[in-house]
């Protein structure tokens, strides 16, 4: 596994330690982490703090240049708003940690040029289904799904 998923997976046991949802990302430009977070919509009550969106929010304001370099590693597949950020900035390649919890626009991405590169990796899945086996309302909650009654 490289440095920079290994970081995303930091990322996502700090939401996890912080009682949030274990899903970490970094944004690497020239070989360097620009942008690092995780996501924290439990943490600060927040709407769109998944992630990749707060990683872009810690990565700052760079020029659109930048971004077309840039590799978003995720631990999880992107699902839309951060599928819709990823094409906003130009981002040209995603590294997904795994999908098997949960597959989010891959297509989307994949039709607008994006490479998506999708590893399957144990610790990614691992951190998922504890997650969503201890917490599911949470992750519905994340994810937009409705509660059964």
């Amino acid at each position: 596994m490289d440095e920079f998923m290994k970081a995303a997976i930091e990322e996502a046991r700090k939401g996890a330690d912080e009682g949030g949802i274990p899903i970490g990302s970094v944004i690497v430009y020239n070989c360097k982490i620009i942008g690092r977070g995780h996501n924290r919509r439990v943490q600060k009550g927040s709407a769109i703090l998944h992630g990749e969106m707060d990683a872009f929010e810690n990565a700052g304001r760079q020029p659109a240049s930048v971004y077309r370099e840039c590799t978003l590693y995720t631990t999880l597949s992107p699902c839309a708003m951060c599928s819709g950020a990823i094409l906003l900035y130009g981002i040209k390649k995603v590294i997904v940690g795994e999908n098997k919890t949960f597959v989010g626009e891959e297509e989307l991405l994949r039709s607008r040029g994006v490479e998506v590169e999708v590893l399957q990796n144990i610790e990614c899945i691992a951190l998922m289904e504890r997650f969503i086996a201890a917490k599911p309302q949470l992750w519905n909650e994340d994810i937009g799904e409705e509660q059964p009654a």
